[in-house]
């Protein structure tokens, strides 16, 4: 049986990248209207012409509801959902004394299944209905993450974390376990539904050179996967990798050597590059992903948002659940602009919206399907209220422009902004 629905509101997408190509690649209207059908957006425009062409169909009038693609969280841990907001630790320490307990528990599926059905309802509530998801040594933790992604209908992105060095008895593999494991998930899982597979050591500290090479190697073979792993969070974290690996150049040849490093690979936070490694993960058309609030929170610095993007680096946006201190992109997007503040070049609302859903779903190579409104994109999409607060309301109400009536949103919003969220279509929220 066909569903058609005509979602009336303000509607916002992009047809191009505003740090590239300027604002003007955002496309409002006031009064606009997306038409989905059987879970895919069939036509965007004007909501007068969307109804004359469309009389027969269902309309649901989400008033002055702004109408956006949902968003893309391009960097979590999903399996740190119990641990968020764990005080005063940096890097090293925040591993040794959070996650690892944590994560040492996820072989119970029980207990794996609970947390990552506990954290995709959080997503969801917040407005974020796409995930790139590290999960932990655990295949178990992987099953529990793909099947908590069928039940709710989402696309997500997610792979065993390989650590056989530099970790907790229990939580370490083997090169050849890394492999195995990876490859027989891979096979069960990706291209499953909306389940997509993602190679994932954690980061060079804790894998082998042996293990870095059996991984490169499952890339190879299976060239289509994106692979996940860290790059450069923290500057002791960089000290620890050179006297791991005294014969790289720099912390990306870790990866490189190993053949770790490709247009499909995401590096998460790359804050402290060389120019070498800035050149060569421009050259492969790699994806950085910026972690704003775990940035701040565990004082890693400030990423180099304006003059990556200028140099033309491909940039997502994430939460880094739970070294990120929120779970909604909202908060994301605001401290990315304050930290563009601290670097002297804050991003405007067009373009902080564009990172939290095209610039992210670009990043993973899914900007065909996912982050946007368009004619054949899958209608996963949210309703935010601009005046969800009456602090919000009171400053939203004086906006001349959809900027300024979305800016505060962004800097002061939470779960109560989120009016509704569709997942293929569907309403899982609001």
């Amino acid at each position: 049986m066909t569903q058609t629905c005509l979602h009336l509101g303000q509607t916002l997408w992009f047809d191009g990248d505003p740090f590239a190509n300027g604002i003007e690649t955002a496309r409002h209207e006031t009064r606009g209207a997306v038409l989905v059908e059987n879970g895919v957006i069939h036509a965007v425009g004007p909501a007068a012409d969307l109804r004359s062409a469309y009389p027969w169909v269902e309309v649901e009038d989400h008033k002055d509801g702004l109408i956006v693609a949902g968003f893309v969280d391009a960097h979590a841990h999903y399996p740190q959902t119990g641990i968020i907001a764990s005080w005063g630790k940096r890097l090293i320490d925040w591993l040794n004394s959070y996650t690892f307990p944590e994560e040492m528990r996820f072989g119970d599926r029980a207990y794996a299944d609970e947390i990552a059905g506990r954290y995709l309802d959080f997503l969801l509530a917040n407005g974020t209905t796409s995930v790139c998801s590290f999960c932990t040594i655990h295949p178990a933790s992987v099953d529990a993450f793909f099947s908590a992604a069928a039940d709710r209908n989402m696309r997500v992105f997610g792979g065993k974390t390989c650590m056989d060095r530099n970790a907790p008895d229990g939580l370490r593999d083997t090169a050849k376990s890394a492999y195995d494991d990876s490859r027989r998930l891979l096979e069960h899982w990706h291209d499953r539904g909306r389940a997509s597979y993602v190679i994932t050591p954690r980061f060079s500290p804790t894998s082998t050179p042996e293990q870095l090479e059996t991984l490169g190697t499952l890339w190879a073979e299976n060239p289509d996967c994106l692979m996940q792993t860290h790059l450069s969070e923290q500057t002791d974290e960089i000290a620890w990798v050179k006297g791991l690996y005294p014969q790289a150049r720099d912390y990306l040849d870790t990866y490189e050597a190993y053949g770790l490093l490709g247009e499909k690979g995401l590096y998460g936070h790359a804050i402290h590059l060389e120019d070498r490694e800035k050149n060569q993960l421009k050259d492969v058309g790699a994806s950085l992903i910026h972690c704003p609030t775990s940035n701040t929170f565990i004082g890693s610095g400030l990423f180099d948002m304006a003059g990556l993007k200028s140099a033309g680096q491909q940039v997502g946006l994430a939460t880094d659940t739970g070294g990120g201190s929120s779970f909604s992109m909202l908060r994301s997007m605001a401290a990315a602009y304050e930290i563009g503040q601290l670097r002297g070049t804050p991003l405007h609302a067009a373009e902080l919206i564009w990172l939290a859903t095209a610039g992210s779903a670009r990043a993973l190579h899914q900007h065909h399907r996912i982050g946007n409104l368009g004619a054949g994109m899958e209608a996963d999409f949210i309703v935010l209220d601009l005046a969800s607060t009456p602090e919000i309301a009171q400053r939203s109400t004086r906006a001349q422009e959809i900027w300024e009536a979305l800016f505060p949103t962004i800097m002061m919003g939470d779960d109560r902004a989120i009016s509704a969220t569709y997942v293929a279509g569907r309403k899982v929220n609001g």
